[in-house]
């Protein structure tokens, strides 16, 4: 079972935008970043296309490595771990610095 899920709300902890908060937008396991909106966002340039015509200069979320975002605690809404347990047969994911539930 994976720590960090879709939609988790997430606190960067390192980095040029550390101490901002989001939403976990998309995954990468296998290169283990993550992509949080409203974060870490880069101008990009794109060609005219069909979708967008006049072309320009946008502003895209780039990803962030897994290791420099933490997840929110529901009631402290400070960053915490994530641990692991197994209750009534089924593993559910607890924050460790308030041991409440994360759905």
């Amino acid at each position: 079972m994976q720590k960090l899920r879709v939609n988790d709300e997430v606190i960067v902890t390192a980095g040029k935008d550390k101490g901002k908060t989001g939403k976990v937008a998309r995954l990468n396991l296998k290169k283990n970043t993550v992509i949080v909106s409203g974060v870490n966002l880069v101008k990009k340039a794109l060609k005219p296309s069909q979708e967008n015509p006049t072309g320009g200069i946008v502003d895209v979320e780039a990803s962030l490595h897994i290791s420099n975002v933490s997840v929110v605690s529901p009631k402290t809404k400070k960053a915490t771990r994530v641990r692991i347990e197994n209750k009534d047969g089924k593993n559910v994911r607890v924050a460790v610095a308030c041991g409440s539930l994360l759905d």
